[in-house]
């Protein structure tokens, strides 16, 4: 007899071509009226073309946001909120950005606007990630789940084709999880199936015509599937060992997940046949890490943590970090095993 427990998580999302223009009516509409427009360096000059879109609804831009969300830059995002007398953010671009919103919505309740220009998938999410010290931890609130998501997939066709197929993996990512998360539940399960089927249909089509815009939608609808997976259920292995190499090494977020993908497949593959077997049908064939793996190399993905800059001596401290706070797994955490793992996706070799 079937029993699951499905808890649907309060968010607005609009997706569809040229969404964007709805950004100042979804201002409007929360009742924002000193609305900060979050960027990274890179995006400056574009969070400011955004903030004019506001108009009078806007009190500028912030345009610290970097990767892992430090809690040093949130601090100091906090003084501009507070200088500016914000009374919302609105974060366009990718996850380092969204996480930059929701630190700021951790501290101060205030609602965020999130436009999405990659597959990350974490704005469908109530969950955040800080670094401090060289350790990223993470959370579960509502506080940090946006009220308004906007998916404009015109917005996506100038994402770079090799940042498209590491941002998409890392969507499947949080799919490939959830169908084995120990919370799992039916419906989240064919949002994870359908998401991942998505993806990897569209991500090859992507790296050889960044311009198709049949495909563009495609990714952006798996990610957001896949980014409603990773918010409704808890996640494994997969998300722990990317958390810590990212957070105690510097790596680069989309390129850690599609490089230890495959190889957290297959290591929990034989406890979790089910979500395998759905995985598979997912990717149109048997054997999942491997097909996972052969995706990456399609789209032109790193193949090796030391491709990406993490070092050897650092495969063992990795091992020790991922084993230090239990946490649930469908298959027994050992710590040799782990080691193993790691070391193979720092070498970039097959599962």
């Amino acid at each position: 007899m079937m029993e699951f427990v499905y808890e649907a998580l309060p968010a607005r999302v609009v997706f569809g071509h040229g969404t964007f223009r709805q950004l100042p009516d979804e201002v409007a509409r929360l009742g924002l009226e000193r609305a900060l427009v979050l960027a990274t360096p890179q995006q400056a000059q574009e969070a400011e073309r955004i903030a004019a879109t506001l108009g009078g609804r806007s009190v500028g831009t912030y345009a610290g946001a970097v990767m892992h969300t430090p809690v040093e830059v949130t601090a100091q995002a906090m003084d501009v909120v507070a200088a500016r007398r914000a009374d919302g953010v609105v974060a366009v671009g990718g996850g380092s950005t969204t996480g930059l919103a929701k630190a700021i919505a951790l501290r101060s309740n205030l609602p965020q606007i999130v436009v999405p220009t990659t597959y990350a998938g974490s704005e469908m999410t109530p969950i955040i990630g800080e670094t401090s010290h060289g350790r990223k931890t993470t959370q579960r609130s509502l506080k940090v789940l946006p009220e308004v998501v906007i998916y404009d997939v015109d917005l996506t066709l100038t994402l770079p084709p090799g940042l498209s197929g590491t941002s998409g993996i890392n969507a499947i990512a949080h799919a490939v999880e959830a169908l084995y998360a120990k919370d799992a539940n039916p419906i989240i399960s064919l949002m994870a199936e359908e998401g991942t089927r998505a993806l990897a249909c569209a991500l090859p089509k992507i790296a050889s015509d960044p311009l198709d815009r049949a495909a563009r939608s495609d990714a952006l609808y798996g990610a957001f599937l896949c980014g409603a997976c990773l918010g409704a259920v808890g996640m494994a292995l997969h998300h722990k060992l990317c958390h810590t190499l990212g957070g105690t090494f510097d790596l680069p977020h989309a390129e850690t997940h599609s490089i230890v993908l495959p190889h957290a497949l297959a290591y929990n593959a034989i406890a979790a046949p089910r979500a395998v077997a759905r995985i598979e049908r997912a990717l149109g064939g048997a054997g999942a890490p491997l097909r996972l793996y052969e995706l990456a190399r399609k789209v032109g993905a790193p193949r090796g943590l030391r491709d990406i800059g993490m070092p050897e001596e650092g495969i063992s401290e990795a091992a020790d970090l991922t084993m230090a706070n239990p946490y649930w797994n469908p298959a027994q955490l050992e710590r040799e095993a782990i080691e193993r793992l790691i070391r193979r996706a720092w070498e970039g070799l097959p599962p």
